[in-house]
């Protein structure tokens, strides 16, 4: 978001004694924490454009924290994705299907999206309170609003499933009453609601300082999504074939999609979770946490601070299924056991590292966690594989083909000709793999087409894995099973 990002943390130390956060802190024994700022009230904090651009900032940073970690639910579970060196950390539980309701990863997860779940519900209620005439961005800012408040419930839900509709701030008393709903009323009252709203009120671009905020191109492609999940393939089509006409297009090279030194905002981004090197605490983790542990590697690619995490490693039925004239495959799954340096030099890797990774995030860094790697939430080829699924099931598989070969053709691979509903479904969910690897799309994907339990048993899944644990913590906080029980099979 360039300029507007520094704002963020001065309206987070403004706002930290005054907003509602739900399951604050991973070690918080209330579900919501409540803190009055001595004489200062909220109504303070929200009476100009200004005030609400810094609100919904604090939104973003809510997801810039969790995103940090997303790729552990959206990659790290499904067949492409292994834990080659690490053995006890968050990423290799859920690699084998070992992760318990005790696993502090769940509670943070669950923390930072109430956090930025509660944030959005602020902004939505002062900005009711606000004199519509004093606020020229009014409909904007609702906009952001929802459309981030859609994105937290819409991975809360693939995540955890049933969890509490929280759409306005809550008393204490209301939260330790708050069941868990269902995940139908969750998409049907809250995600799609949002959406919509978000796609009618948004902008359909930005420029200058506001470059990189939501759009309604990201509200309406997020919507395609979310009617692919819930098996509503009519109106995926419907709304993802409006995307297809707001201007978006291919990148011409694949590689360019993670060049970080290039702009990031191009013809075929959508929506990141973006981040930035050099402003304290807005980089990403992604570059330190995803390289083999190899100082020469790291010498090679500018990569400086040390802590390498070496995880994140691309599995062998992976690369394997990669074209040999696929241009996406070298950045997509790297060279096996080693790199290719400057002089065309093949350098191997220490023999006790991760001998292989992605390329994706593989950026010059100074400071670890510092990295300007950004997380593509959504972007043009995801849409057109979405649009290219939604009309095959619809029975429009020639249409279907003409969305798939275009992401096929930026690959430089032969394009599909023709075939069955069925024999072009198994083409598109292949591409999905080779097209949107290690960016956190497989797990849900195979859990949406219900083919993770029959995917991933050999590795340890048990069928009621498609969800995780629900954190212990908020369990025993609301300590009533029939509002509040446990995830099948975790009890």
């Amino acid at each position: 978001m360039n300029t507007n990002i520094s704002h963020i943390s001065s309206w987070i130390g403004r706002m930290a004694g005054v907003v509602l956060l739900a399951a604050a802190s991973a070690c918080s024994n209330s579900f919501v924490d409540i803190r009055p700022e001595s004489s200062t009230t909220t109504d303070l904090l929200y009476q100009t454009d200004s005030d609400f651009e810094d609100a919904v900032n604090a939104v973003y940073t809510a997801l810039q924290t969790q995103y940090q970690d997303f790729w552990i639910f959206g990659d790290v579970p499904g067949e492409d994705v292994t834990q080659e060196v690490v053995k006890n950390d968050p990423w290799y539980l859920a690699d084998v299907f070992a992760m318990q309701d005790n696993t502090p990863i769940l509670a943070t997860t669950w923390s930072n999206y109430y956090v930025a779940i509660t944030r959005a519900n602020l902004v939505l209620q002062h900005i009711d309170e606000v004199d519509e005439q004093t606020l020229q961005q009014r409909n904007r800012h609702i906009g952001e609003a929802r459309f981030l408040r859609a994105l937290a419930y819409f991975d809360l839900a693939r995540i955890f499933g049933a969890v509490p509709a929280v759409t306005s701030p809550l008393t204490t008393e209301e939260a330790y009453t708050l069941p868990r709903a269902p995940v139908e009323q969750i998409y049907n009252e809250v995600i799609i609601p949002d959406l919509l709203a978000a796609a009618e009120m948004l902008p359909t671009s930005h420029g200058g300082a506001d470059l990189g905020r939501a759009t309604s191109g990201a509200a309406k492609a997020l919507l395609g999504r979310v009617y692919l999940t819930v098996g509503d393939f009519g109106k995926a089509e419907d709304v993802l074939a409006e995307v297809t006409t707001m201007g978006y297009a291919l990148l011409t090279d694949y590689n360019d999609l993670f060049d970080y030194s290039k702009n990031e905002h191009h013809s075929e981004y959508i929506f990141d979770i973006e981040y930035e090197e050099g402003l304290g605490n807005q980089g990403s983790i992604f570059t330190h946490r995803f390289m083999p542990n190899s100082s020469a590697m790291a010498d090679h690619y500018g990569i400086k601070g040390g802590e390498l995490a070496e995880t994140y490693s691309p599995t062998a039925v992976l690369r394997a299924l990669f074209e040999p004239e696929d241009k996406r495959r070298e950045i997509t799954v790297g060279t096996p056991g080693g790199f290719i340096n400057n002089q065309g030099q093949f350098v191997r890797l220490p023999a006790a590292t991760s001998q292989h990774y992605t390329l994706k995030y593989v950026t010059p860094v100074n400071v670890v966690g510092d990295s300007r790697a950004n997380w593509k939430v959504i972007r043009y080829a995801d849409v057109l594989l979405m649009y290219a699924e939604a009309l095959n099931e619809n029975g429009k598989t020639a249409a279907a083909i003409e969305q798939l070969n275009q992401v096929r053709q930026r690959a430089g691979v032969s394009p599909a000709v023709t075939g069955s509903r069925d024999e072009v479904r198994e083409l598109i969910y292949r591409e999905r793999r080779l097209e949107l690897s290690f960016e956190g799309h497989r797990w849900f994907d195979l859990v949406r087409t219900g083919r993770a339990f029959e995917t991933m048993q050999p590795t340890g899944m048990q069928s009621f894995m498609t969800l995780f644990p629900v954190p212990l913590n908020q369990v025993q906080i609301i300590n009533d099973p029939t509002i509040f029980p446990q995830n099948p099979g975790y009890n």
